[in-house]
C-alpha cells in the first residue's frame, strides 16, 4: 500500500451520555498502521441536550428526524469550537459516529442523529460518517465496529475490552473448518475430509453497563458511581443477580449487539419490581456486569485484556473482575482509556477513504466484509 498519513478528528457519542469525544489523531502507515492522538476532549452535554437525547428513543420517527437536523448543528458547533481552540489546520477529514438514538437490527433499522450531509457544509471539512446503516442494511447487527481496529492497531491484546454505557468484547477465535482432500488410489478418486483451523475476530455486546449504573447513581443525587464505591459498601441481591444472570440476551450466541430500548424494556422493569434500593441495585448490578465479564474471557494467566472506557475507573468492578479471572487486566493511559472509540471510529474514517475493508461479517453477521461510511464534501 506503500507509506500514508492522516490527520483527522474521531467524533463520538455514546450511550452513557458523558459528553461529546473529540479526538485529533494521526494515522501513519508504514508495513503496518499506527496511531497517536495529538489532543482530546470530552464537551459534556448541556441539560437540555442530555434530557433530549435520553428519552430519544422513545420520540416518533419523525420528531426524531427533526432531532437530526437539530443536532447536526449543534455537533457541527461543538466540531468548529475544537478546531479553533486548538488552531487545527490541514484535517484530512472529520471521522463522525454521531449519537445513536434507535438500534434495532432485526427491524432493519438503525439510526445515528447528527450524520446529514451538512455536516462537512457547517464545519467546511470533509466528513466521513454514518458507518452502521450498509452494515444493517447487508444483514448485519450494525454493531460493534472498533474491531477492526482491535485488529489492526491493539493485535498484541488477546481481549479488547470496552467498557461505556454497555460493555463489549472483541476477540480472535480459532474455529474448525472442513477440508476436502482428493487422493487417487490404484485409479479410483477418493475424497478425504480433515479438519482445518482458522482464525477469525469476533466481537459483541456483552450486558448494559453504565446506561443502568448511572442511572440510580443519578437518583441517589450523584452522575456515576465513582471508584465503584456505592457497590463496594451495599449489599448484593443474590435473587435480582440470578435473575439478571439468567436473561436469555446472554444465552445467544454472536453475533449480537444491544440498545438502549432492550434496556428501557427488559432490565429498568426488573430492577425497579426488585424491591431493592438504589445502593442495592448499583452493587447487584456491577456484580451482575462483572460476572458476566468474567464469562467471555478465559481463566489464563498467558492472556492480555485491554480495558477502556469509563468504566475502566470503576477500580471497584476491575476489582471484581480480576478476582474471577487470571488473565491479564491492562489499563492503558488516560487518553486511550477515554478517547479509543473516538480512535478508532477515526480510523474507520480512514479506512473508508483508502477504500479498505473497515467492517467484518464475521463480527457484525452481514452478508459479506464492507468499506461503510458516507463520505460528505464541504
Amino acid at each position: 500500500m506503500g507509506t500514508k498519513q492522516y490527520k483527522v478528528l474521531g467524533v463520538m457519542s455514546g450511550t452513557s451520555l458523558d459528553g461529546i469525544d473529540i479526538a485529533y489523531l494521526e494515522f501513519e502507515y508504514i508495513n503496518n498502521w499506527k496511531a497517536t492522538i495529538l489532543h482530546s476532549e470530552t464537551i459534556p452535554y448541556t441539560k437540555e441536550w442530555y434530557d433530549l437525547l435520553k428519552n430519544s428513543a422513545e420520540l416518533p420517527l419523525k420528531d426524531i428526524y427533526n432531532l437530526d437536523e437539530r443536532y447536526t448543528e449543534y455537533l457541527a458547533g461543538i466540531i468548529q469550537q475544537f478546531i479553533r481552540e486548538n488552531t487545527i489546520e490541514h484535517l484530512d477529514a472529520v471521522c463522525s459516529h454521531g449519537h445513536t438514538v434507535l438500534h434495532q437490527p432485526h427491524k432493519g433499522l438503525t439510526v445515528q442523529i447528527g450524520n446529514l450531509a451538512k455536516l462537512a457544509k457547517l464545519i467546511q471539512q470533509k466528513v466521513v460518517c454514518d458507518f452502521r446503516v450498509q452494515d444493517v442494511e447487508l444483514g448485519g447487527q450494525g454493531a460493534p465496529l472498533v474491531p477492526i481496529g482491535d485488529r489492526l492497531l491493539f493485535g498484541e491484546y488477546n481481549y479488547c475490552l470496552n467498557l461505556g454505557g454497555f460493555a463489549n468484547i472483541s476477540k480472535e477465535i480459532e474455529i474448525e473448518v472442513g477440508v476436502e482432500i482428493e487422493h487417487e488410489i490404484e485409479n479410483d478418486l477418493s475424497i478425504e475430509s480433515r479438519k482445518k483451523s482458522k482464525i477469525k475476530r469476533v466481537a459483541y455486546d456483552i450486558c448494559p453497563m453504565n446506561t443502568v449504573l448511572n442511572e440510580y447513581a443519578s437518583r441517589l443525587g450523584v452522575t456515576f458511581d465513582s471508584g465503584g464505591e456505592i457497590a463496594r459498601n451495599a449489599e448484593v441481591n443474590q435473587e435480582l443477580l440470578a435473575r439478571l444472570n439468567g436473561l436469555n440476551f446472554y444465552k445467544q450466541q454472536p453475533p449480537k449487539s444491544l440498545g438502549i430500548e432492550w434496556v428501557n424494556s427488559i432490565i429498568f422493569p426488573l430492577l425497579n419490581e426488585s424491591g431493592c434500593t438504589s445502593e442495592e441495585i448499583i452493587a447487584t448490578f456491577t456484580a451482575h456486569v462483572a460476572f458476566q465479564l468474567s464469562e467471555n474471557i478465559q481463566n489464563n494467566s498467558a492472556k492480555k485484556v485491554l480495558v477502556t472506557g469509563g468504566g475502566a475507573y470503576n477500580s471497584y468492578l476491575i476489582e471484581l473482575l480480576q478476582q474471577k479471572t487470571a488473565a491479564k487486566i491492562v489499563l492503558p493511559q488516560t487518553d486511550l482509556i477515554e478517547f479509543k472509540e473516538a480512535l478508532i471510529f477515526g480510523f474507520l474514517g480512514v479506512l473508508r477513504l483508502e477504500n479498505q475493508i473497515n467492517v467484518l461479517a464475521s463480527v457484525t453477521g452481514a452478508s459479506k466484509n464492507h468499506s461503510s461510511g458516507k463520505i460528505y464534501l464541504p
